[in-house]
């Protein structure tokens, strides 16, 4: 959808420690930035008061935007909050970026875990 779609953006919404430790979606190959709008704060872990503000800043009502978070429950409150606010064309991420935790309590199935693009920040 990301290549395929000009319009598509991918938001996400993990922490800016996240971000910077783990890494983030690298969309360079088809010409595109992720957008980085935290979801909950860090350290405190509160709202973002201004999420909705931030996320939405400059996109259109049926304009596809794919949510990610680390593993897919942040991302899907993210758009569905999205989606009430009048972005019709919302999607979660399933996945998220690192996956769910397996029996070994370790993350897979993610963004990273599929080998699609990324770079640490």
């Amino acid at each position: 959808m990301l290549a395929n779609d000009e319009s598509s953006v991918l938001i996400d919404v993990r922490t800016r420690a996240e971000w910077q430790f783990v890494g983030v979606p690298d969309l360079s190959s088809v010409g595109k930035e992720v957008r980085l709008v935290e979801w909950t704060t860090f350290p405190s872990g509160a709202e973002n008061p201004d999420f909705v503000r931030d996320a939405a800043s400059g996109l259109s009502p049926d304009q596809d935007v794919l949510i990610i978070c680390r593993s897919g429950v942040r991302s899907k409150s993210a758009a569905v909050l999205l989606a009430s606010e009048g972005l019709t064309s919302t999607y979660n991420v399933v996945a998220g970026f690192e996956g769910n935790l397996g029996p070994n309590g370790h993350r897979s199935g993610g963004w990273k875990h599929e080998g699609l693009p990324w770079r640490q920040s």
